[in-house]
């Protein structure tokens, strides 16, 4: 049996984001912890960026702005964003976010989303896929994080925040 896990600091983003570009978009920082349950991201979006309107089905999410200013459209509802600012995202909500003439730096912390996973014994070893969608709509499939684009067309991925191709 393996020692517990101990709390420790993995990053101080007021340390940590004057050492990249500011021209770096996408995911930043990313939590890389083997056993955790939980997932997080840090996302920069370019000035006046955004991501697409889109609903997260299976997983709630809490936002926190680390740097820069925007909004949350939800509905055509518009909350103002700043530094500081703390959004719970519920899951099955219809959301997308604007950046401000700065950017927008924020932290997604969520659920991990379940991966596959292998059942049964080696001589009969099954492999069990969760949840997923149908193989022509592998164009829309963030090559970064793996999760579905809401909509063919949006440039960065809403769940990671990665430029994706525009092509899908």
């Amino acid at each position: 049996m393996s020692a517990p896990e101990k709390p420790r600091l993995l990053v101080s983003f007021d340390q940590y984001l004057p050492y990249v570009s500011s021209e770096q978009t996408g995911a930043l920082w990313k939590l890389a912890e083997e056993r955790r349950q939980l997932d997080a991201n840090l996302i920069r979006l370019p000035p006046d960026g955004g991501v697409a309107a889109h609903v997260e089905h299976a997983l709630d999410v809490l936002l926190l702005v680390v740097a820069g200013d925007g909004q949350l459209d939800s509905d055509g509802e518009q909350l103002a964003l700043a530094a500081g600012s703390v959004v719970w995202l519920p899951r099955s909500s219809r959301r997308a976010l604007g950046a401000g003439a700065h950017g927008l730096v924020y932290l997604t912390v969520h659920t991990r989303r379940p991966g596959m996973s292998v059942v049964g014994t080696a001589a009969s070893a099954v492999t069990v896929r969760e949840g997923g969608e149908a193989p022509c709509s592998l164009d829309r499939v963030c090559p970064e994080c793996g999760t579905m684009r809401a909509e063919p067309g949006a440039p960065f991925c809403a769940w990671c925040g990665e430029r994706v191709s525009a092509a899908g």
